[in-house]
């Protein structure tokens, strides 16, 4: 599979005349908790000649691809992704710490995920996991909760969780989130993610109710802190000169 997500990347290349500066894995297989039937997430940041950013007019900054096997492509312009990420955009971070990484300009990505690290704002990271865990939150326990459902809820619930304790961005790897967590659930969790890489992503295979009520529990401290964490504010001119100089 690696093979033909790379030879899409070049293809990508050609038609669109830009360059591919990191492309990664995003989702359950980059989170380590992928079924058989989860999409292959592909994200990637690019670039265009530098007379492209030279342009009155707005243009299009972003590009999707999705093919016949299971390749869901979603790429972002080098400004937009910059602009995002001086926000602290969570869904960005994940991308650039993903731990699946199909091609990378090692130089710039380093120097970006420094960058990043640098600037990130905890208020933002911890609102997106904590907003986000409402909807997930509302099926645990319910004939409603599958198993994708149950870990989007924990994983959502854990990184919250991170940010809140660590003030900095939480690994994008689920079980480098167990220190959060007592020792006595990490087992529970590992037969949990086996029982979900042999089942569709919408199976309802039974949760072990412990693992429930720790997500509960989780949550619920998250919602007596969430009005603690101190905004950061990014340094918007360190952005612009990575800019300036990736383009140039």
């Amino acid at each position: 599979m690696k093979e033909k997500i790379l030879n899409k990347l070049k293809e990508i290349e050609r038609e669109k005349q830009i360059e591919i500066l990191f492309a990664v894995e995003s989702g359950s297989r980059a989170w380590g908790f992928a079924s058989p039937d989860s999409d292959y997430d592909i994200r990637f940041v690019y670039k265009h000649k530098k007379d492209w950013y030279l342009n009155l007019w707005e243009q299009k900054d972003s590009i999707q691809f999705m093919t016949e096997d299971d390749l869901d492509g979603s790429g972002w312009d080098v400004q937009k992704a910059l602009k995002l990420l001086a926000k602290s955009n969570a869904s960005f971070l994940g991308w650039l710490f993903s731990p699946v990484v199909y091609r990378e300009d090692s130089a710039f990505l380093n120097e970006l995920k420094i960058l990043a690290t640098n600037n990130f704002n905890p208020v933002s990271g911890f609102y997106h996991y904590h907003s986000m865990n409402k909807g997930f939150e509302e099926t645990l326990g319910s004939d409603k909760m599958t198993l994708k459902s149950f870990f989007y809820a924990i994983r959502t619930a854990l990184c919250a969780k991170w940010v809140y304790e660590k003030n900095t961005i939480p690994p994008v790897l689920f079980r480098e989130l167990y220190p959060l967590i007592g020792k006595k659930h990490h087992s529970t969790l590992d037969d949990l993610i086996l029982l979900k890489s042999g089942h569709i992503e919408k199976s309802h295979e039974p949760v072990d109710a412990s693992l429930v009520e720790l997500v509960k529990k989780v949550v619920k401290e998250n919602n007596d802190v969430k009005n603690d964490l101190v905004n950061k504010k990014s340094n918007p001119e360190e952005f612009n000169e990575f800019f300036l100089k990736t383009i140039s």
